[in-house]
């Protein structure tokens, strides 16, 4: 219970932002993050389009006691003790200027860095070249 004159915190520290923060903003870095922003604003090119990949593994777990379901006035209950089920990684290809994406569910991570997701062919074949100037200009190159 609350005591009468308890003000409403604001700070909620189970929350936060994740994003890359560099150690400081080079000129270096700007330069480089330019480039990969650049990609996005290419014409649409259907024999290289443009596929982003992203990962992320999750923890399973499995509940060791039946919750208790929420009721008026009181929200659900759930134990925290719980059983590890092992881990599953996710993978996602996407191509954003086709809106195409698709998810993979794997058991473990790949030893190749996920080139081998197969989620990445149903978005325009394997994962799209590097290119190093503008589309249609000069050679590409595979990483």
């Amino acid at each position: 219970m609350r005591a009468h004159d308890a003000q409403k915190n604001e700070i909620k520290p189970w929350l936060r932002k994740q994003w890359v923060i560099p150690p400081q903003a080079s000129a270096d870095f700007i330069g480089a993050m330019e480039d990969v922003l650049e990609v996005y604003t290419w014409p649409y090119d259907p024999a290289y389009p443009v596929v982003c990949l992203d990962e992320i593994s999750k923890q399973r777990v499995a509940e060791t006691r039946t919750p208790l379901p929420a009721e008026p006035g009181q929200p659900a209950r759930v134990d925290y003790e719980y059983e590890r089920c092992g881990t599953t990684n996710l993978f996602l290809t996407n191509e954003p200027l086709t809106g195409h994406r698709h998810v993979t569910v794997t058991a473990q991570r790949t030893a190749d860095g996920g080139r081998s997701v197969g989620g990445a062919r149903s978005v325009g074949g394997a994962l799209s070249p590097r290119r190093e100037s503008g589309p249609g200009d000069g050679p590409l190159e595979y990483p």
